[in-house]
């Protein structure tokens, strides 16, 4: 980064921070860039973005709030407009749509998306705004939500990876999901040719802290451990076999070592990444695609986070992705 008043390099730096935001005091880590000539602070639209949003992730989750992934799933589940769940549920004409692009809800609204991820407690909304709409349209809508309640199936395949870990500092912040988790794992296994599991725990693992410090959001949901051989994903012996399209093949070294590598003829689905996610894979991937499963094992041990985790059986808290050696230069 060129600084702003000399031309000369500058550096970005963190320090322990609190933010008022709806009169309530909140600690995160305040990042900023510094001019190494002039030594003044600045920061830049991604910074303060980061910032603020380390705020109001804790906002969401200490009062409930679902967050704009959840709330755009919510309505995609019942099938229905924008403007029509803000009718329904009484909001301002275009309030969930901003709600779906970042704004945040207050404390009661937020509480009522919450509530009508269950379809029996929409069902209630729906009822109590059918004198709203006309006939054909409440009939419409009725319909179209009794077709949520029949195919609401929960994935016990994201209970057992994602175990009782909830969305929070330990998983980036980001949705539990097993459809994405799926796609990053084929990603990398079709641009990288089959990939040993040591490899794939250690790629997962940048792909979500690099996501955390360029964002504020990680990307599979995980959380992360440090073990032995590096950072690497609670249960991730569990998360593999658990996957559609990949199975595991053992391979015997002329040590007399063995190791498992993931398999897969299967591409991922390229529409379920934005173009930051896919950003974040390509950088991912351009660090480590030539790089072994022992040679990124050793990378991670030179990271701050595995020195201060390793042996300590706890979860990795994300905020320590802004001390990554590995991606200093995207800085």
């Amino acid at each position: 980064m060129k600084s702003p008043f000399t031309g000369g390099k500058a550096v970005l730096r963190q320090e322990d921070s609190e933010l008022v935001f709806r009169k309530e005091k909140f600690k995160f880590t305040y990042l900023y860039y510094q001019c190494e000539d002039t030594k003044e602070r600045f920061t830049t639209t991604e910074i303060d973005e980061i910032n603020l949003s380390q705020v109001y992730n804790q906002y969401r989750i200490k009062y409930g709030i679902p967050f704009p992934d959840e709330i755009r799933k919510i309505r995609k589940a019942y099938d229905l407009p924008a403007s029509k769940m803000s009718e329904i549920l009484g909001f301002g004409e275009n309030q969930y749509r901003l709600y779906e692009n970042g704004d945040i809800p207050s404390e009661t609204n937020g509480k009522i998306l919450n509530s009508i991820k269950r379809p029996d407690v929409f069902m209630l909304f729906v009822e109590n705004a059918r004198n709203q709409f006309e006939a054909k349209d409440y009939e419409r809508i009725l319909s179209k939500l009794k077709k949520a309640m029949e195919i609401e199936q929960p994935d016990i395949r994201e209970a057992l990876i994602f175990e009782s870990y909830s969305r929070g500092i330990y998983n980036g912040y980001a949705a539990r999901s097993y459809s994405k988790l799926r796609n990053i794992i084929l990603f990398f296994i079709e641009k990288c040719g089959d990939t040993f599991n040591t490899k794939m725990n250690k790629l997962l693992f940048y792909s979500d802290f690099l996501s955390y410090r360029t964002y504020g959001y990680g990307m599979t949901g995980l959380a992360y451990k440090a073990i032995l051989h590096g950072p690497v994903p609670v249960k991730w012996d569990r998360v593999y076999s658990l996957m559609d399209d990949v199975w595991p093949e053992i391979v015997e070294f002329p040590s007399g070592i063995s190791g498992t590598k993931l398999c897969s003829t299967v591409s991922p689905d390229y529409s379920s990444f934005s173009t930051g996610e896919l950003n974040i894979l390509n950088s991912v991937l351009d660090k480590f695609k030539d790089v072994s499963a022992s040679e990124i094992s050793g990378l991670s041990h030179n990271e701050v986070i595995w020195k201060k985790y390793s042996n300590t059986n706890q979860l990795i808290d994300y905020r320590e992705a802004f001390t990554l050696k590995a991606f200093e230069s995207l800085v």
